[in-house]
């Protein structure tokens, strides 16, 4: 009877989690098909690295601005109705800005506004489903759920620019937007019928805002292990987080190539991100999650190297999509075990804001990354770039890695003695 009831409690938290994350695959399926069509409109548009690294900011500048905000929301309200909202605010958004630019010929710095609007929704969106997981999945479950989400996510990154790539070369852009909206509009119904089990909250609900914000931020000064892998983000994706707006050049401008390979890039990048899912969410049993995760941030500084070294030859084109799969796979490297790591390990109700300083540090070094990074390649070109973000990617992440050991190594030896005992 005890098992009988094991049973149907495991089949019901399973299928839950696979109703949410088919949801989410699938807005994402639309997500990163209109965002591969609209940057590559861009390029064509522009041809310019400096007006692609303005849209990659304003498009994660309102991160920056409201991760803090979105992180306590997350916390302290429902967030299956944030979820919810923000999705839907994306796709209307998108549906807006369709039937503007199929009646009205816009000037292209329009998009802008329409990136920093979802930009602001999707800042809302993340935290809140990333502390949703948690709620729904047992504790020892969460290597493999989210090895199934990133491979979920990974098959939509896949899927998705190609076709974003189809759409564009058949349909004006403002067709290619509709898309989102379809995609917006299944996630928010998945994620409708689904029961999410009430957060029991604990201590002062009603603290001052800033103190919410103090009291994220503690997560990961308690923790060492989680700040020495958090900063080691930080510091990377300073020149890290730029390239994803400078592929498409890479492949239009070096490689002097079509939309079609810029798709084929993108499905290569895509494909490690596969690899690495199903390998987590399958075979991989992984004990030092912090010390994997380290291991994806410097795989990804390599690839990166290697990618700025290739020549601009037909041949050469093959040779950056292969690096591209390395990429893909050393991203999710990093990222499946720390996010598995913060689920463990970080209290529900403080989940929110911890998964928020991770999209703060993104969307913070995104913007000042362009920043920097786009007058230099706009001089030297793309590939240098590449080749200079991979090398210092490499040399921040073997410096933090090196303190890392140093502190963490005894208590690191003993957490785990505690955990075999």
């Amino acid at each position: 009877m005890r098992g009988q009831l094991n049973m149907k409690k495991i089949q019901k938290w399973k299928s839950q989690f696979i109703i949410v994350a088919l949801g989410q695959a699938v807005s994402m399926l639309g997500s990163h098909g209109v965002q591969f069509a609209l940057i590559w409109w861009l390029a064509e548009k522009t041809s310019s690295p400096f007006m692609l690294g303005i849209s990659g900011l304003v498009a994660y500048l309102p991160m920056s601005l409201f991760s803090p905000i979105a992180g306590i929301a997350a916390d302290r309200y429902n967030r299956k109705f944030i979820s919810i909202f923000s999705d839907m605010a994306m796709g209307i958004t998108a549906l807006i800005y369709a039937v503007m630019l199929y009646f009205f010929d816009l000037p292209v710095w329009t998009v802008c506004i329409m990136l920093c609007v979802r930009g602001i929704g999707s800042t809302f969106q993340q935290p809140a489903i990333q502390s949703i997981i948690p709620q729904l999945v047992p504790k020892d479950q969460m290597i493999k759920t989210n090895g199934w989400m990133q491979l979920l996510s990974s098959g939509s990154f896949l899927i998705g620019p190609v076709i974003g790539a189809v759409l564009y070369s058949l349909f004006p852009m403002s067709i290619v937007l509709v898309s989102d909206v379809a995609g917006a509009i299944l996630a928010s119904s998945a994620l409708a019928i689904v029961k999410i089990p009430k957060l029991e909250k604990t201590g002062n609900e009603e603290q001052h805002f800033v103190a919410e914000i103090k009291e994220g931020l503690q997560v990961f000064k308690e923790d060492k292990r989680l700040f020495y892998i958090v900063a080691a983000e930080a510091l990377c994706m300073f020149f890290y987080a730029p390239l994803s707006s400078f592929y498409p050049l890479m492949t239009s401008d070096y490689f002097q190539l079509s939309a079609m390979h810029g798709s084929a890039v993108e499905l290569s990048f895509a494909v490690g991100m596969m690899v690495a899912s199903l390998l987590f969410s399958s075979v991989l049993k992984v004990e030092r999650k912090i010390r994997v995760s380290f291991i994806g941030l410097f795989g990804m500084g390599s690839t990166s190297l290697i990618c700025g070294v290739i020549p601009p030859t037909y041949v050469g084109w093959f040779f950056f999509a292969a690096s591209c799969i390395c990429l893909g796979a050393s991203g999710n490297v990093h990222t499946i075990p720390l996010t598995a790591y913060i689920q463990e390990t970080v209290a529900p109700e403080k989940m929110g804001r911890a998964f928020s300083v991770l999209t703060l540090i993104s969307s913070v070094t995104m913007p000042i990354g362009l920043l920097f990074s786009s007058p230099i390649a706009e001089q030297v070109g793309v590939n240098v770039w590449f080749f200079i973000s991979g090398l210092c990617m490499i040399l921040l992440t073997s410096l933090v890695f090196i303190r890392y050991s140093v502190k963490t190594e005894a208590s690191e030896k003993r957490y785990n003695e505690e955990k075999t005992n």
